[in-house]
């Protein structure tokens, strides 16, 4: 029996794909995705800037490069700006210690 391991961009890749799956299972559970497409999204941007876009999220086409990109977008939380509007609710005594 032959074991084979991954190398280091096999699991980036295998990451990448699953977290692309998963943002975007996200997506049709909320209604982003699985209608009708009947918007056309037109602009022009550098090459090189989608070329980087489609390698780190290892995608082929321009469609599922702006379906997920736009999916992460819609879906992103605001963890950080909560987290910086708490300032100050936790009283500076408090003991944290368990």
């Amino acid at each position: 029996m032959v074991t084979r391991t991954r190398t280091s961009t096999e699991t980036k890749e295998h990451i990448a794909l699953k977290r692309n799956r998963l943002v975007l299972e996200q997506a049709r559970a909320v209604g982003l995705l699985g209608g009708a497409k009947k918007m056309r999204l037109s602009g022009r941007v550098p090459a090189g800037l989608i070329e980087a876009a489609k390698k780190r999220a290892h995608v082929c086409s321009d469609t599922d490069l702006l379906e997920l990109a736009l999916s992460r977008l819609a879906l992103e939380d605001d963890f950080g700006a909560r987290l910086v509007r708490r300032k100050g609710d936790v009283p500076a005594d408090i003991d944290l210690a368990i």
